[in-house]
């Protein structure tokens, strides 16, 4: 099997850090070599805002925020809400 699409729930969860790392460079690897279109649900706000092209940001099960390249890794709201600042 050649899945265009990977999903992808918690890559993170339960991982020392240098595990994590690990897995997000091969996603990195899948989306850029192998062309993989990869949908990831991630609580690791800063590790998923900073791997993916378009981000949406829920809260509480609704969408809050929405947005290309790196935007909401400098929106203030994200930064208070997820990523400690």
């Amino acid at each position: 099997m050649e899945p265009q699409v990977l999903v992808v729930d918690e890559p993170s969860i339960g991982l020392e850090p240098r595990f994590i790392d690990m897995v997000f460079e091969i996603l990195d690897d899948l989306q850029k070599t192998d062309g993989k279109t990869i949908i990831m649900v991630e609580q690791n706000a800063k590790k998923g805002l900073e791997f993916a092209d378009i981000r949406y940001v829920l809260v509480s099960g609704q969408l809050a925020k929405a947005g290309y390249g790196r935007d909401l890794l400098n929106d203030e709201d994200v930064g208070r809400l997820f990523l400690g600042g």
